[in-house]
């Protein structure tokens, strides 16, 4: 297993344990909690979970009213890891990709997608990487003329001023 750590900390729980409300069934023996505890322990936005629901990136069971309920440990531990891989610089489409490799723990277990996906953003980023470079070592020689001409235009008006 490869070992990724982007620096990202999941927040710890407040409370030991929350209990499922009424009515709603626990799946594989996890307590269930809505979307603002899970909020709450990630540290990441309720619009934000909407949104990696939305994209695919988090399941959530609805209640009876529509509420949103998540497995306690799997979403907790679902929502880091996508925070983590967010931080690398993957998109959405690319965590969708490699999620189903990165359970389990930290990192990514091999699989088709992660190696592929996790090149391809390698290879991005050593592109930007020499854009970058280019474009500093343009902008260092740009300063450098700049101050080639300052010094010229001082040292015509100091001529001028000694001639005056």
């Amino acid at each position: 297993m490869l070992h990724l750590d982007a620096g990202v900390k999941v927040k710890p729980a407040r409370h030991p344990a929350v209990r499922p409300a009424p009515g709603s069934s626990a799946r594989r023996g996890g307590e269930r909690m809505r979307i603002g505890e899970l909020a709450r322990r990630t540290g990441v936005s309720t619009r934000v979970l909407r949104y990696y629901e939305q994209r695919g990136l988090l399941r959530a069971q609805r209640d009876a009213n529509g509420y949103r309920r998540y497995d306690e440990k799997e979403s907790v531990e679902r929502v880091g890891r996508i925070r983590e891989l967010l931080a690398l610089g993957l998109n959405t489409d690319d965590i969708g990709a490699v999620l189903p490799c990165a359970q389990g723990g930290p990192g990514l277990m091999p699989c088709a997608f992660s190696y592929g996906v996790v090149e391809r953003q390698v290879s991005q980023l050593e592109g930007e990487i020499a854009e970058l470079s280019e474009r500093r070592a343009a902008l260092t020689a740009y300063v450098q003329v700049m101050r080639a001409r300052q010094a010229e235009d001082e040292a015509l008006a100091a001529r001028a001023l000694r001639s005056a």
